[in-house]
């Protein structure tokens, strides 16, 4: 298991989340080109290299499933998503195959895209986390930490014994950051994720 040419990759998509914020139901099934969000991101994943793709629902799961086609990937259902975004990461990192490094996305970033995705497999160093990185508005020349995340299959049961709440690996990258290998993408998206109905400019 040298890198990610003999280790596979499984993308791990939480879509859990009630968009309480944005107010017009689960932001998995928002219209992005003329399709609902989760499909779009689910389909980037599988494209990026990912060999398979679980996407974890929780909110109006049976809607998101009715509403959206998700046959090519597998389903979960967190029951206990209003805990926080952390107990969706855990379900995801445990369906995954045992071997598998995980890429973990999350629904409400329309900017991810397959190139992103195939740049943090190819960018990704044994041991490690590769994480997509971004532009900060503020600090010139700085990069701030984003999602997807790419987790080393041998840092995942130490990433999961640390996740809690809403937090997910932040506590473990917090702990570690010498582990984590920044990757810029900022030539693909800003990064940003889409929370109120102003963000909603995102999905233009």
């Amino acid at each position: 298991m040298e890198n990610t040419d003999l280790v596979q990759v499984t993308g791990v998509l939480l879509a859990a989340g009630a968009g309480t914020r944005l107010g017009r139901g689960p932001k998995a099934l928002l219209p992005y080109r003329g399709r609902p969000l989760v499909e779009i991101i689910a389909d980037n994943l599988l494209a990026g290299g990912c060999h398979e793709v679980v996407v974890v629902l929780g909110a109006e799961a049976q809607a998101v499933s009715a509403g959206a086609n998700l046959k090519p990937y597998r389903t979960l259902v967190n029951h206990k998503w209003p805990s926080g975004m952390g107990s969706s990461y855990l379900i995801g990192d445990a369906a995954a195959n045992a071997d598998d490094h995980i890429l973990v996305a999350l629904v409400d970033q329309p900017g991810l895209t397959v190139r992103t995705v195939s740049r943090l497999l190819v960018s990704h160093r044994p041991g490690r986390i590769t994480s997509a990185a971004y532009a900060a508005p503020d600090n010139l020349g700085m990069l701030r930490r984003g999602h997807p995340m790419l987790i080393d299959v041998r840092l995942r049961p130490a990433v999961a014994s640390t996740v809690v709440g809403d937090a997910g690996a932040r506590s473990f990258l917090r702990q570690k950051p010498w582990l984590v290998d920044l990757i810029d993408c900022s030539d693909e998206s800003t990064g940003e994720d889409v929370d109120t109905v102003e963000q909603m400019r995102r999905l233009l």
